[in-house]
């Protein structure tokens, strides 16, 4: 395993846990034809746990394409 390859494991790992902590989301409820949360906009703590996921996603994603390159 090469250097990318751990990167993309730890990113890999973190970004499932900040999807999992996220709160946002429709709930069974609203699945099931029921009224669904009110989209309101991100701020403090749930700001930063959206801004950490996306960041991960693309260290995530610059791993695995740079791990094929080399």
């Amino acid at each position: 395993m090469n250097t990318y390859d751990y990167v993309a494991l730890g990113a890999m790992l973190l970004m499932s846990l900040l999807i999992l902590v996220q709160t946002r989301g429709a709930t069974l409820g609203a699945g099931l034809g029921g009224a669904g949360e009110v989209n309101t906009t991100r701020r403090g703590t749930e700001k930063t746990i959206y801004q950490l996921t996306i960041i991960c996603a693309l260290v995530f994603a610059l791993s695995l394409i740079f791990s094929a390159i080399g």
